[in-house]
């Protein structure tokens, strides 16, 4: 079965940092374009980031305040993001898939085929 799962979600401080981590089961995320996504409560699906089977990146919603990067010897993807805000509420997502693509400053999750079942991060004192 072919899986993508998160982990790093919890509670953080305003002015914080992050880094959530993304897995595969049954493929290896080095031969897939890798994008992370959220979903803040009452709102809609945006793509933060994403990485290309090469080393592309591509900024979506969240620029200038997040990256990615892969660990290939690990077989994850990273997130990391900088001063967190009440605002970085949401469900995290990470998703792998064919290619990475902006459409309207947001990534395009057309390019994705396998998403996992996200991580909640809260942002809060």
């Amino acid at each position: 079965q072919l899986q993508v799962v998160e982990s790093g979600g919890g509670l953080v401080q305003p002015g914080g940092s992050l880094r959530l981590s993304c897995a595969a089961s049954g493929f290896t995320l080095d031969y897939y374009a890798v994008g992370w996504f959220r979903q803040a409560p009452g709102g809609e699906r945006e793509g933060i980031i994403c990485i290309s089977r090469g080393t592309d990146i591509y900024e979506g919603s969240v620029k200038g305040r997040s990256t990615i990067s892969r660990d290939s010897a690990a077989g994850t993807v990273h997130l990391w993001m900088n001063s967190l805000k009440p605002s970085d509420t949401a469900v995290y997502y990470c998703a792998a898939g064919r290619y990475c693509e902006l459409m309207n400053g947001d990534i395009d999750p057309n390019g994705m085929d396998y998403w996992g079942k996200g991580t909640l991060v809260t942002v809060s004192s």
